[in-house]
């Protein structure tokens, strides 16, 4: 010590402050938390906003998807379709006037 003057440690000056002023040091620290608090809440918006979206375009796949397949069944179902494939795989035919049977129940 060197002219009079004192050498202070910087921890005990730190921890008087804090000892004397806790009001402050609490308002302080959930300052801090609150700041995180946002932080957090922010990343896992946007995380849920990520999902949304990628759902989002799932749903419309799936949609234009469904859309063909129903434009695929009323194509396959059609009945000149049938028709043609029943003639030439069955070698199936409409009944003639001739081949028609009556029955009659007493």
């Amino acid at each position: 010590m060197k002219g009079g003057q004192t050498q202070f440690s910087l921890v005990v000056l730190v921890w008087t402050d804090l000892t004397r002023h806790p009001g402050r040091v609490l308002l302080y620290l959930m300052a801090l938390l609150s700041a995180a608090a946002v932080i957090l809440s922010s990343h896992h918006n946007r995380q849920l906003a990520i999902v949304h979206e990628q759902l989002m375009q799932q749903r419309d796949q799936l949609d234009v998807e469904w859309r063909h397949l129903l434009l695929e069944q009323s194509a396959l179902t059609e009945h000149n379709r049938l028709e043609t494939m029943v003639r030439k795989q069955l070698n199936m035919r409409r009944p003639q006037p001739q081949d028609e049977v009556v029955v009659k129940i007493k």
